[in-house]
């Protein structure tokens, strides 16, 4: 984890060669060690929240887009992480100093560091995941979250309605753990909403939030909580706090659903789906842009239409049956004949 200092960062460098088709530059403009050098010159640093790289999730797909973009593009890539909000600004300006070409701040929570750091620093360039930063230098990253809620939520009600799974009860009540109350974690859980009720309208559904992203006991003692009030399937959309969520529903044989990334791994037979976002995506197409000098700044919009989100692939123990009700719903929503809110009822 991140040493204490805010100049503590983990830098990592590297060159490559025949980086010219990637960046589009014809072989008359520049040689591959003109354009190599060009990449290595070209430096990115990432400032996580306070969710940590560890989060398996959120702050992890961005340092994988990260990763992506040093090993296939040369750029030379530095990530610090947050342990809480104070940092954000002197970490953000502390690579804005360095003389960095794109600094790129992992999540909602960041967008008034973005406004003031990106507005001190005109000729940086700045990257925000999940909201939405005004200014000629910066680049804002946003995902329609609600349409992957949908789908997973649509998913548990069909599950819990037809009892599909081992110990699912007859209490009809499912749960979601959120981390704070903030619009990028709200459109999961309306959508989540919205999917569970399409397929079972007397659904209940039991709501907490932990208050935090990075405290995996809270997220256990929230999901004890519901799971002691009869939820045998809980969404979690609290990033760190979630992983005490996939704890809790493993130690009690009951079901989870993860959140950003595939987290199946974590708990396999436990982990039904996850609504994934594509995060690592986006930061490596910011990045592959930005080396190119054709990034743009304003919002870039990612959903279901150009793969920004989706669900991950179900267990193999849920009946293909419900699957594929689910997947009609996917072209649903891709087509617009079904629209999932943004806000919960």
């Amino acid at each position: 984890m991140r040493k204490s200092s805010a100049l503590a960062l983990i830098t990592t460098t590297i060159f490559t060669g025949g980086l010219l088709a990637a960046c589009g530059t014809s072989p008359a403009a520049s040689s591959p060690g003109s354009s190599s050098a060009k990449a290595k010159s070209y430096k990115v640093g990432l400032v996580t929240d306070t969710g940590g790289l560890n989060d398996h999730g959120f702050n992890h797909l961005a340092y994988l887009g990260l990763m992506q973009a040093k090993n296939q593009l040369g750029v030379t890539t530095s990530v610090v992480q947050s342990e809480t909000e104070s940092d954000y600004v002197p970490f953000l300006t502390n690579y804005a100093k360095q003389g960095y070409n794109l600094v790129i701040a992992v999540g909602f929570l960041m967008a008034q560091a973005v406004q003031q750091v990106s507005k001190e620093f005109p000729h940086t360039k700045f990257m925000i995941i999940d909201d939405e930063v005004p200014g000629p230098n910066v680049t804002s990253s946003l995902f329609e979250t609600q349409q992957c809620g949908y789908l997973v939520g649509e998913l548990a009600g069909l599950v819990q309605k037809d009892h599909a799974l081992p110990h699912i009860n007859s209490y009809n009540t499912l749960g979601v753990v959120g981390g704070e109350s903030i619009p990028p974690v709200n459109t999961y859980i309306a959508g989540f909403y919205a999917g569970v009720h399409a397929v079972d309208p007397s659904a209940k559904i039991l709501l907490k939030y932990t208050n935090d992203f990075n405290n995996p006991n809270n997220g256990q003692t929230y999901a004890q909580s519901e799971i002691a009030q009869h939820a045998d399937i809980i969404f979690q959309v609290a990033g760190g706090s979630g992983l005490g969520v996939i704890t809790a529903a493993k130690q009690a044989h009951v079901y989870a659903i993860g959140v950003d990334a595939n987290q199946n791994y974590l708990a396999p037979n436990t982990v039904i789906t996850s609504a994934e976002k594509g995060i690592q995506v986006a930061t490596f197409d910011t990045i592959k842009d930005g080396l190119q000098g054709t990034l743009k700044p304003g919002v870039q919009y990612y959903s279901l239409s150009n793969n920004g989100v989706g669900m991950a692939p179900p267990i193999s123990a849920i009946p293909a049956s419900i699957v594929q009700q689910v997947l009609q719903s996917e072209k649903a929503i891709r087509s617009g004949k079904i629209v999932p809110p943004t806000t919960i009822p």
